[in-house]
C-alpha cells in the first residue's frame, strides 16, 4: 500500500477535491434546498422543478461516453480542467434564471452539455492508472469528495439562501470549485507516465495499459449486468436524495432538521465509500455489493409515512447515503476489474450513463408521486424492490478475468 500511495497520493487528493466540487454532487446538494423557495416564488409544482434534472442528467448521460473517449484520447488533465471551468461558469449563472419554466430547463440542459467532464468519468481514470492492488480504496477515497460535499455544502448553501435568497445558492456553491479544487487540479492532477505505473499493472507492447474495447465489452454479459444494475439503483436513489428535505418536512420537522439529515446522508456516503472500497480490494466485489444494496431498502421503509421519529429518519438518511457510496464505487471499480484500462474512459462513460439517466428521471417521478398522492410512499415502495433487484443482479457477474486474458483480448 505504501508504495502505491506514496506515488499517487497527490493525484488522489486532487481527484477527491475535484469530485467534491464538480457536477456530480453539487447540483444534487443544492436543488433540495431551493425547491421549496422556487415553488413558493414561481408557483411551479415539485414535478416541474424536479424535471429539470432530466435535462441535465439525460444530456450528461448521453455525452458521458464522448467525454470518456476524450479522456482516453487527449488525457484526463485537459478534459478535467476545461470541464470544471465550464461547470463553474454555467452553474453560477443560475443566479439569473427567469420566472419562465422553459428557461429553467434550458439552464439545466446547458449544464448537462458542458459539465459531465467534471464528474468521476474523468477523475477516476487517472486514479485507476496510479493504483492496482489498492485501487478500490483509492477510488473510495476519491469518491469521498461527494461525502464532503453533502456534509458541508448544504449548510453553506442554506446560509447563502438566508443572506441573499435562493438565487445566491448557485454562485455560492461554485466558490468551492474555483478556489479550492482548481488550484490542486492544475498542480497535481495527471495520469502516470509508464514508469510510474504499478509494477503489477499489465502493459501492452506499445507501453499503454491493456483492456477490452467498448465493442468487446458490450459482447459480454458483465457489461449489461452492470448497466442494468446501475440503472435500477440510481433510479431508486436519485429522487430519494433530491426530495430528502421534503420527506423530512412531511414528518413535521424543519428545514434546519432537513439539513442535518442531509449531513447524515453524507456520513453514510463516507462510510460506504471507504468501507466498500476497502472490502472490494480484499473480497469478490459483487458479494460485498449485494448486502450493501439491501441497506437503502430498509431506509426507504423508515422514510415512509409522516410520523417517523427524527432518530429513525437520521438512520434512514445514513442508509440512503450508503447506497450512493456503494453504487459509484461499483461502477468505477468493476469497470477496471472486468474490462481493463485501455478504453476505461469510454466504457465507464457508457456505464455511467444509466446512473445519470436514472438519477435524472427519478426526482421527477418522486415529485409526481408527491404531487398526486400527497406523500412519497408509493415511490419508496418501488425503490425497496429495485434496490434489492439491482444488488442481486451483481451476483451474476462471475469471476474477474485474469490479466493474461485481458492482455490476449487487448486491441
Amino acid at each position: 500500500m505504501a508504495s502505491e500511495f506514496k506515488k499517487g497520493w497527490k493525484v488522489v487528493f486532487a481527484a477527491l477535491l475535484a469530485t467534491a466540487c464538480g457536477a456530480s454532487p453539487i447540483p444534487f446538494n443544492v436543488l433540495p434546498l431551493v425547491m421549496g423557495p422556487i415553488h413558493d416564488e414561481f408557483g411551479w409544482d415539485y414535478t416541474q422543478i424536479s424535471a429539470a434534472t432530466l435535462m441535465w442528467g439525460v444530456l450528461g448521460a448521453m455525452l458521458a461516453p464522448v467525454y470518456g473517449g476524450f479522456c482516453d484520447r487527449f488525457g484526463v488533465r485537459r478534459v478535467g480542467i476545461l470541464s470544471m471551468l465550464a461547470f463553474i461558469l454555467v452553474f453560477a449563472s443560475f443566479y439569473f434564471v427567469p420566472d419562465w419554466l422553459p428557461g429553467w430547463y434550458m439552464w439545466w440542459a446547458a449544464l448537462g452539455l458542458v459539465a459531465i467532464g467534471s464528474t468521476p468519468v474523468t477523475w477516476s481514470r487517472a486514479v485507476a492508472m496510479w493504483f492496482d492492488r489498492h485501487r478500490g480504496l483509492a477510488l473510495g477515497i476519491m469518491l469521498l469528495g461527494t461525502s464532503a460535499t453533502a456534509m458541508f455544502v448544504p449548510h453553506f448553501v442554506n446560509f447563502a439562501i438566508n443572506l441573499g435568497g435562493w438565487r445566491a445558492a448557485f454562485p455560492a456553491a461554485t466558490v468551492f470549485a474555483l478556489f479550492l479544487a482548481m488550484p490542486f487540479i492544475v498542480a497535481w492532477f495527471r495520469e502516470p507516465r509508464p514508469e510510474e505505473r504499478p509494477a503489477t499493472l499489465e502493459q501492452a507492447a506499445d507501453g499503454d495499459v491493456v483492456g477490452l474495447s467498448l465493442r468487446q465489452a458490450m459482447h459480454g454479459r458483465q457489461f449489461w449486468i452492470l448497466l442494468i444494475s446501475t440503472l435500477l439503483i440510481s433510479f431508486s436513489y436519485g429522487g430519494a436524495h433530491i426530495h430528502m428535505a421534503q420527506m423530512v418536512e412531511l414528518h413535521g420537522f424543519t428545514a434546519g432538521d432537513a439539513a442535518t439529515v442531509m449531513s447524515c446522508v453524507a456520513l453514510g456516503i463516507l462510510i460506504g465509500r471507504l468501507g466498500i472500497g476497502f472490502l472490494f480490494d480484499r473480497f469478490w466485489a459483487p458479494g460485498v455489493a449485494f448486502p450493501a444494496m439491501l441497506l437503502p431498502a430498509i431506509a426507504c421503509y423508515l422514510l415512509m409515512g409522516t410520523s417517523t421519529s427524527f432518530s429513525l429518519i437520521l438512520f434512514g438518511g445514513f442508509l440512503i447515503g450508503v447506497a450512493a457510496g456503494t453504487e459509484t464505487d461499483i461502477v468505477a471499480f468493476m469497470t477496471a476489474r472486468y474490462f481493463g484500462l485501455r478504453h476505461y474512459g469510454r466504457i465507464y462513460g457508457f456505464l455511467y450513463a444509466p446512473f445519470g439517466i436514472g438519477s435524472a428521471i427519478s426526482p421527477m417521478l418522486y415529485g409526481y408521486v408527491r404531487d398526486t398522492t400527497g406523500s412519497y410512499d408509493l415511490m419508496l415502495t418501488v425503490a425497496i424492490v429495485l434496490f434489492a433487484i439491482g444488488g442481486a443482479a451483481l451476483l451474476a457477474l462471475g469471476r474477474y478475468p485474469d490479466r493474461e486474458q485481458l492482455a490476449r483480448l487487448d486491441v
